[in-house]
């Protein structure tokens, strides 16, 4: 599948409803791997004043799941069955870089990861997700 397909909308402004309410957004995509940038900031602080943990997860996901989307044959679509991620060190405000990439693809499973870093190049978090590819009627409408 060419990857463009894929990722039309982004490329016109019509990124999903969700990078929108999270304010994250594509910076470069190729086969196997993804990159996202955000700029987190008070908006996006948990109770405690740091940046909320499901924020983390959120840009994480994003490009775990379109590093995977690349791998994608024609009418194959996939799902996550586990995400894990371990936060590393608080965020207040900065710019947030998660890179996805493909670990291992297999005709069914596949394990990706992402690391997530601040604006000084420093780990924040580091994710991991199992995804399932879909193909049939299974994968239809997803």
């Amino acid at each position: 599948m060419d990857t463009r397909t894929v990722f039309d909308g982004w490329s016109r402004g019509t990124e999903p409803p969700v990078s929108k309410l999270i304010g994250f957004r594509l910076m470069t995509y190729e086969r196997g791997r993804a990159v996202f940038e955000m700029d987190a900031g008070p908006e996006h602080a948990n109770p405690m004043g740091t940046l909320h943990g499901g924020i983390l997860c959120d840009i994480a996901d994003a490009a775990m799941g379109t590093a995977m989307a690349t791998t994608l044959e024609e009418g194959e679509s996939f799902t996550t069955l586990e995400l894990k991620i371990n936060f590393l060190k608080p965020v207040w405000q900065t710019t947030l870089r998660a890179e996805g990439r493909i670990v291992k693809r297999g005709r069914t499973i596949a394990l990706t990861e992402c690391d997530v870093t601040d604006a000084g190049n420093s780990l924040v978090a580091r994710a991991s997700s199992t995804c399932m590819v879909l193909r049939g009627e299974q994968a239809k409408n997803r």
